[in-house]
């Protein structure tokens, strides 16, 4: 981006009365053109809201913080430099860089770092906090040449590693990956230092743009897809298999092969995170099933479901996977070798990201493993990813009982020993239930989506109520699937947020719900805030069950406690109210 187009963008925004995105920006230096593409990339991010971006005093790193962390941000971006760690390392200072001061400033360094580890900790309860690390090349300051890095460098260097590692695992803290820095924006291409001694703004225009645009990423990330459909021969495997059989296909260093070793160990670890992995395969079935039960496969035979293999179109196999699944296709990736069969799928669902799989051009494949690292990316990893996978399966077993007619789907939910465990007003440090808010489509009472921040602010209202609830059967967990909020008024209950996974549909969960809402509220009408989207018809049909005169352009629909007593089916699940330690009395 040009800073031209970036003040036109930074100044563009929506009509009066859109919500603000506040934004802090902290740094010790003047942020001048960093500001502006910062506020320009934002813009781009929340198009529908107005960036409002906060900067500090010049030279008061901390101070800055602990001011960042009396607004009401909905992000800050932290920017720390050589000269934040000790003064002596700024270019502006004359500070000695004498070998026998070398250990003080370590000191020093090491000292800021607490202080600033405790203030981000505090920051990161109210919003997310993304932070960059030292950017610019580490001045002249040591005793040996330019090849060699000093133990005086590399001592800076570990205290820095130090203070990463401790804020990364903090949650709602994203530390920017300086080695994807160094792709876009060579380190040799950074420091302006004319502008540093002129007016103490270090960078160079090129480098303000990259660092904004990947703060913007970290700050607010895009959703992670969901579920790969991956080929088989010359993608999963080297080799097709009608002809070489079962023996002849091969992922190894011994056969030439090991970029689909590679693509293996990756769809394993992504499967291990929660990605669906799925098949689709013009194959001879039975081959295939010989095939994937080796004991040398580097992605477990449980962990490939559903797979699709047989003659028919590819596009035929990706709708069979997306309805078993029960995710949309713009959160799915499909992998093939060929062009052909990827424009095929292409045509028929623009919205699945199609790459190819090109096995003689190594680094076209690893380029490949980078994107699919991003696509499926996750700032933390929550016990219900790795659940994700084995509640699939599970699903996957009521939908063939459903589909073979040997057991009546009353009869399945009845003996399946389900369990919902209802919690009021979660924990601030749980990010489940945001991002059940920010991916669920289906179930989705409005489709509004929060902010980290907003989502934190809404927690403290007094007449606010968070429901949200896990779920295990017979057949395991599924964690948390479902979030309700709203508010307590005094005859009623409001919903304003209502999600449910869509791995949960089937089990009755959304009526044990409004069972427990209606009970445990004493309450004998809610309110929802529904609004209809593109996606959220199985919610709408919901509940048309219990009242046929929802309008069809939204509008509050209200449920009188009588009618869904009439209505609601026969519920199975154990249930077990939870309060949490700040609202004890949700028992």
């Amino acid at each position: 981006m040009k800073l031209i187009d970036a003040l036109k963008i930074a100044a563009s925004g929506p009509g009066d009365g859109a919500p603000a995105t506040r934004i802090a920006l902290i740094c010790s230096f003047t942020p001048l053109h960093l500001e502006t593409f910062l506020k320009a990339h934002l813009q781009l991010r929340r198009p529908d809201t107005h960036i409002e971006l906060s900067t500090g005093q010049f030279g008061d790193l901390q101070g800055n913080l602990q001011r960042a962390k009396s607004t009401k941000a909905d992000g800050a971006a932290l920017v720390v430099e050589w000269s934040d760690l000790d003064l002596r390392l700024g270019l502006r200072e004359s500070g000695s860089w004498s070998p026998s001061n070398h250990a003080d400033m370590v000191e020093s360094a090491s000292f800021r770092l607490r202080l600033l580890e405790e203030e981000l900790a505090q920051l990161a309860e109210s919003c997310p906090v993304a932070i960059a690390l030292p950017t610019l090349p580490f001045p002249p300051a040591s005793h040996t040449s330019n090849i060699e890095i000093s133990d005086f460098e590399l001592s800076l260097r570990s205290r820095l590693a130090d203070f990463a590692v401790n804020c990364a695992s903090i949650a709602q803290i994203r530390v920017l990956n300086s080695q994807q820095l160094h792709h876009v924006s060579p380190l040799a291409s950074r420091l302006d230092l004319r502008s540093e001694l002129n007016n103490g703004h270090p960078y160079q225009t090129d480098h303000c743009d990259h660092l904004a645009n990947l703060l913007t990423q970290l700050l607010f990330p895009a959703a992670p897809k969901k579920g790969i459909i991956t080929d088989l021969d010359d993608t999963l495997w080297s080799g097709i298999l009608g002809e070489v059989g079962v023996d002849g296909i091969s992922w190894g260093m011994d056969d030439h092969s090991g970029v689909h070793a590679l693509y293996q160990r990756l769809l394993a670890a992504l499967s291990e995170s929660g990605v669906f992995v799925g098949v689709a395969s013009k194959n001879d079935s039975e081959l295939v099933e010989t095939a994937i039960g080796r004991d040398d496969l580097l992605i477990p035979r449980d962990e490939l479901c559903p797979i699709e293999a047989h003659w028919n179109p590819k596009s035929t196999s990706v709708q069979r996977i997306l309805d078993r699944w029960n995710v949309g296709s713009d959160s799915v990736v499909f992998v093939d070798d060929s062009p052909m069969e990827l424009a095929e799928v292409n045509g028929v669902y623009p919205d699945i990201e199609c790459l190819q799989f090109t096995k003689d051009d190594p680094n076209a494949v690893n380029n490949l493993l980078c994107r699919l690292r991003d696509l499926f990316g996750k700032s933390q990893l929550q016990k219900e990813d790795r659940l994700r996978v084995a509640s699939m399966r599970s699903a996957a077993r009521l939908h063939e009982a459903s589909e073979a007619g040997t057991e009546s789907h009353e009869d399945f939910l009845s003996k399946s020993q389900p369990v919902l465990n209802i919690h009021f007003q979660p924990r601030q440090d749980d990010s489940r239930a945001i991002e059940l808010i920010n991916k669920t489509n289906q179930f989705n009472l409005n489709g509004i989506r929060r902010s980290e921040a907003e989502w934190q602010r809404s927690l403290g209202s007094r007449d606010a109520f968070v429901m949200s609830a896990s779920y295990e059967d017979k057949f395991g967990p599924l964690g948390t699937i479902t979030v309700m909020t709203g508010e307590i008024l005094s005859d009623r209950l409001k919903v304003i947020t209502w999600v449910m996974s869509c791995r949960a549909f089937a089990r009755r969960i959304e009526h044990q719900m409004l069972r427990v809402a209606f009970d445990h509220f004493a309450v004998s009408e809610i309110e929802f805030a529904y609004e209809p989207t593109s996606r959220n018809l199985p919610l709408r049909d919901f509940l048309i069950s219990f009242n046929e005169t929802l309008e069809e352009d939204g509008g509050p629909l209200r449920l009188e406690k009588g009618d869904f007593d009439a209505s609601s089916p026969a519920l199975y699940h154990t249930v077990n109210l939870i309060a949490s330690e700040e609202n004890p009395s949700c028992q």
